[in-house]
């Protein structure tokens, strides 16, 4: 098979979708592998780095796209690229369709087959190509709100870990998966007061025998988030739902609820986002103001730390990488149930669930067409 990997578009994503130890995988079982060239340097990986694995550098987006039966990615395609696709090509990367319905219809026109990595389940209905990114958005989103919180930022000039005789500052971290344990570590290991507020009581009894008592769980409820809004600092917005649209759990009237200053992270903005008043930022300018409240959402926020990022990416990414470059696609999904669920276009119809619903766009049973003919 012909793997292409295209240098990514989005503004300041330094993140690859192959890294070379990736590649040199499958370039060993005879299969084609196109880089875009530096698409990796922003990871820390030249261009002579794929080619000493058995890579092809190609110069441009366009070269990529035209010869490769499977593009691999990180980020979803922008509008620039929408023109690219084509029928039968496969498309591997985050989509984040719900609350993206241009994208979703370019991919419908297109008519290649388009599975997201932040569907892809596993046996214990866990998020397996999520995790790794949520684990350092969570961590980057404790770094995010530290700098924020400087007043030259906007912020209200609270040092998160306080010093002797000064109260450290207060996080508030709204859902307790993957995402909010690891802005609690984080936040935990820079002296800071933390709350989770979490719907599962089975998940607050983890997170507080994870953590030794260390950070202070709560039910979440509209009592307990009014209550806690009032006192934090930070507060990190880690709630998902897969496939689907971010529920908002804070909105517009809830800021004044908070003091002037804090800083409101959102996680979720991938997925539209938790706050009513979120709206997606970038690395570039990474926050604003609304109502005094300062608002970090940047939409690729491992992209920051892009060398831990797409190792940490490609670790999980591979072994469906090469499924579906040894198997071809229709074999690939119709051997593993749980890597059928991050198919989210094919052949121009939607084939997720809760991405049709949040779309309000007909959805179709991929097993309808997709395993005719596949034994």
């Amino acid at each position: 098979m012909i793997i292409g990997v295209p240098k990514e578009s989005k503004i300041h994503e330094y993140r690859v979708g192959l890294v070379p130890s990736s590649v040199k995988e499958l370039t060993s079982r005879g299969h084609m592998v196109h880089v875009e060239a530096s698409a990796g340097l922003g990871a820390g990986f030249a261009d002579e780095d794929y080619k000493a694995v058995g890579a092809k550098v190609l110069s441009t987006a366009p070269d990529i796209w035209k010869i490769a039966d499977l593009i691999v990615k990180v980020k979803e395609p922008l509008s620039h690229e929408y023109s690219l696709m084509r029928q039968e090509q496969v498309l591997f990367t985050y989509l984040h369709l719900a609350p993206d319905p241009q994208q979703a219809e370019a991919l419908v026109r297109s008519g290649n087959i388009a599975i997201a990595y932040e569907t892809i389940t596993n046996h214990q209905g866990q998020l397996p190509l999520l995790a790794p990114m949520s684990e350092i958005a969570g961590r980057v989103s404790i770094q995010a709100a530290a700098r924020s919180l400087e007043c030259h930022q906007g912020g209200a000039g609270v040092l998160l870990g306080g010093v002797p005789g000064v109260s450290p500052g207060k996080v508030l971290i709204i859902g307790g998966g993957v995402v909010g344990v690891n802005a609690a570590r984080i936040a935990v290991g820079m002296g800071a007061h933390v709350t989770v507020l979490d719907l599962s009581l089975p998940r607050l009894r983890e997170i507080d025998s994870a953590f030794n008592g260390r950070v202070q769980t709560l039910y979440s409820n509209a009592h307990n988030l009014e209550m806690m809004l009032s006192q934090a600092d930070v507060v990190v917005g880690a709630v998902l739902v897969p496939g689907g649209a971010a529920p908002k759990v804070i909105r517009r009237h809830m800021l004044s609820w908070l003091k002037r200053g804090t800083v409101l992270v959102d996680v979720a903005i991938d997925q539209g986002g938790c706050f009513e008043t979120s709206r997606p930022t970038t690395h570039e300018n990474p926050t604003y103001e609304v109502d005094g409240i300062i608002h970090y959402c940047v939409t690729n926020m491992p992209g920051a730390v892009a060398k831990t990022s797409a190792q940490a990416l490609n670790n999980a990414t591979l072994p469906f990488v090469l499924a579906l470059a040894n198997k071809g696609y229709a074999k690939a999904l119709c051997d593993d149930e749980h890597f059928r669920n991050g198919l989210n276009v094919c052949c121009g119809h939607i084939t997720h669930p809760l991405v049709a619903q949040d779309l309000q766009m007909p959805y179709v049973d991929p097993m309808t067409f997709l395993c005719e003919g596949v034994n």
